[in-house]
């Protein structure tokens, strides 16, 4: 039984301030303005790292006026999450049967 995880989108996220942007997002639609003032980070590093998010289709944009919001793709985050989810069930299943390789 093969179970993968999308290590694209684990290393994505596995940035600080990504997943920072992620874990704001899940709250609540946000501008990029908002994002500067949550995260502290500079407006130019912080459309950066909008950017890998856009691309890896975790966040969509939505524009408003002269501002551009950014929302959380939940999809994507409960396909990752079903992902480990199966790879949590494969191990139990591993352990409870006690089964290992045997050595040459």
């Amino acid at each position: 039984m093969m179970t993968s995880v999308d290590t694209d989108l684990l290393r994505v996220l596995a940035d600080p301030i990504r997943f920072q942007i992620v874990t704001l997002l899940a709250r609540e639609t946000l501008c990029t303005t908002h994002l500067v003032e949550e995260t502290g980070a500079k407006q130019t590093n912080l459309s950066n790292h909008l950017k890998v998010l856009r691309e890896a289709g975790v966040v969509e944009t939505e524009p408003c006026g002269r501002f551009i919001y950014y929302r959380l793709r939940p999809e994507v985050i409960e396909t990752l999450a079903g992902q480990f989810a199966s790879l949590a069930s494969a191990a139990r299943l591993t352990a409870e049967s006690n089964s290992k390789r045997s050595c040459p």
